[in-house]
């Protein structure tokens, strides 16, 4: 087996550093006032922190030195540097406002701290790897910087005002430090059907991107506001059945929607591609089954069956003869 070099057990960590220059970088563009380009590094930070580990696991140079650094990097790009541009962009926030960022950049560190010791956590049932506890840190360093973006876009409004940005700051912060499940994108496999459709998307989403970059931004932050009762709900999905835990997604559509037949009272058809015919006669009750009904002396038949056009004729090809010409 193939050792990796030491230059490329140090491509992850080199990463993680240009992710916190990154972070830094943002409070630095927000003293100029130049406060698109601070949300713009923030955001450059959060896609580099999505690849360090990835490249890591990749190369097989995954270390505790590199985890320590990420959540140091995290702490910093993610909590100090969103709460600074914050501070910075209300000119006026006051005493109440550095309340505020101190009580946001606290939880960023705490919920990495939380992070961390999940990670040696053995006891965590096998669907836990799905899902985050509580906002990540990235996702949270974007969210509390939502009133600054839609500022920038629409211009102000009651989202721009202090109690307002405040109030969300606290809220985000909230979030951070919950036991809410997220969606987690480390395990999620795309089928080979579904590739050139993504790839198509990801066309798509970088035009926007470059087109309209903050209501791009604007559109994915509240797409992932709404993603959060999706993901509670397949939480405890996954928590009522164990038999959907080791089993790929499409068999786990399959369990919910045998499930929800039974739920409904519904049966699954018996005869899926059966001709009209052949279905007449599968559903026809058998002669064991039949009990002859008594008519009066007077008619010899039953009233709905009495014919008045003459004898009937025999069907040949229902009997399987043919006719003779």
């Amino acid at each position: 087996m193939a050792r990796t070099t030491p230059g490329v057990r140090l491509l992850p960590n080199a990463i993680t550093v240009l992710a916190l220059c990154a972070g830094l970088s943002a409070v630095q563009f927000a003293l100029v006032g130049q406060h698109v380009l601070a949300i713009g590094a923030i955001g450059v930070a959060a896609v580099l922190d999505s690849l360090d580990g990835r490249i890591a696991r990749l190369l097989d140079a995954t270390s505790k030195m590199g985890a320590e650094l990420d959540s140091l990097s995290d702490a910093i790009s993610f909590g100090v540097a969103p709460a600074l541009v914050l501070y910075i962009w209300l000119a006026e926030a006051g005493r109440l406002g550095w309340v505020a960022a101190l009580i946001f950049a606290v939880c960023i560190v705490l919920r990495l701290a939380r992070f961390n010791t999940l990670l040696d956590d053995t006891e965590q049932p096998p669907y836990a790897g799905e899902f985050f506890v509580g906002v990540p840190a990235p996702a949270g360093g974007l969210l509390v910087l939502l009133p600054v973006i839609v500022t920038l876009q629409f211009g102000e409004g009651w989202w721009s005002s202090q109690a307002a940005v405040w109030l969300w700051t606290v809220a985000v912060a909230g979030l951070l430090i919950s036991r809410i499940p997220t969606l987690s994108l480390k395990k999620l496999r795309a089928p080979a059907k579904a590739v050139a459709p993504l790839l198509v998307g990801v066309g798509l989403v970088a035009a926007a991107i470059i087109q309209y970059p903050l209501i791009a931004l604007i559109a994915a932050l509240l797409l992932y506001l709404v993603h959060i009762p999706y993901s509670v709900h397949r939480y405890r999905w996954l928590a009522k059945h164990p038999e959907a835990w080791d089993v790929p997604p499409r068999e786990r559509r399959a369990i919910r929607r045998a499930r929800s037949q039974r739920r409904l009272g519904l049966r699954r058809p018996q005869f899926r591609r059966v001709a009209g015919a052949a279905r007449r006669a599968v559903l026809r009750p058998r002669a064991a089954q039949h009990v002859p009904r008594v008519y009066p002396p007077e008619v010899t038949a039953p009233p709905s069956r009495v014919s008045t056009r003459g004898p009937r004729r025999r069907n040949w090809r229902r009997i399987g003869l043919r006719r003779s010409d």
